[in-house]
């Protein structure tokens, strides 16, 4: 494969994985990723890292427990090496226990080996959420 087609293939992932978290569906959205998963979450309070699929699935079931929400990608961004992203996204939705609206804007740096997610980098604002968990 060529570059421009790797980067193509990787693309598709992306949106395929935020599709699934868009329908709350953290099974699917694991089916893009490798079993090593990298997620780091360096806004998070403590800054978050986890790794293995297995321990991420847990972890992403009760955040899309509590935070129901739409992504949107709003800008991806190609680098030289092919099986890495930037991506620009949104999210849009509310926070289940306090049922207040929560949105946010995220950029995540996004890896890929094989066509498949490997390690993802978020960062967003974490008052946002906060906010939203908040019960008034």
């Amino acid at each position: 494969m060529t570059d421009d087609e790797i980067r193509a293939a990787n693309r598709a992932t992306l949106e395929r994985s935020f599709g699934a978290v868009s329908k709350g569906d953290v099974d699917a959205q694991l089916e893009f990723c490798t079993e090593d998963l990298e997620i780091r979450f360096p806004y998070s309070d403590p800054p978050g890292h986890l790794q293995g699929k297995e321990t991420i699935r847990p972890y992403l079931k009760r955040a899309l427990t509590t935070f129901e929400f739409e992504l949107h990608l709003d800008r991806i961004y190609d680098l030289v090496d092919p099986n890495v992203l930037i991506a620009e996204y949104t999210s849009a939705g509310r926070v289940t226990t306090t049922g207040k609206p929560y949105a946010n804007a995220y950029v995540g740096i996004v890896h890929f080996r094989d066509g498949q997610i490997c390690a993802q980098v978020e960062y967003y604002n974490p008052q946002a959420a906060v906010r939203a968990l908040t019960p008034d």
